[in-house]
């Protein structure tokens, strides 16, 4: 049996085909997604899941390299929270963000509703 502490079995499946340098994307609840990256969908109600609660998850189950986030979110919880979980982060403008979903792997969308609740976690690898 696979050890790890995350029970979504479409999650753990998503994470299971990441790469060395594949991205993940944890989104709020009003990032438009695009079609093509896998979406796993965690938003519950508003709040549920929080954007800290998936990241939290996520950076204890995944290797990662970097971060990237919005420069909008810069100097606020959401930099807060990727500072707290050991993440160095890199800013880009949200529009640009944007513009890079398509490419991620993975989107895993929260209940968040914080604005610039995002973040692109690039992968790495455990050796």
């Amino acid at each position: 049996m696979l050890k790890t502490d995350l029970l979504n079995a479409p999650l753990l499946g998503a994470l299971a085909t990441l790469g060395h340098t594949d991205t993940v994307v944890i989104a709020d609840c009003g990032l438009p997604i695009p079609s093509g990256p896998t979406v796993i969908d965690l938003a519950l109600t508003r709040g549920l899941l929080s954007f800290e609660q998936v990241l939290e998850a996520l950076t204890r189950n995944l290797s990662i390299e970097t971060s990237t986030l919005a420069t909008e979110a810069r100097g606020g919880s959401v930099e807060e929270l990727c500072v707290k979980h050991g993440l160095e982060s890199g800013f880009i403008p949200h529009e640009e963000f944007k513009k890079r979903l398509p490419a991620a792997k993975v989107i895993v969308r929260t209940g968040e509703v914080t604005p610039y609740a995002n973040v692109i976690l690039h992968c790495g690898v455990d050796f």
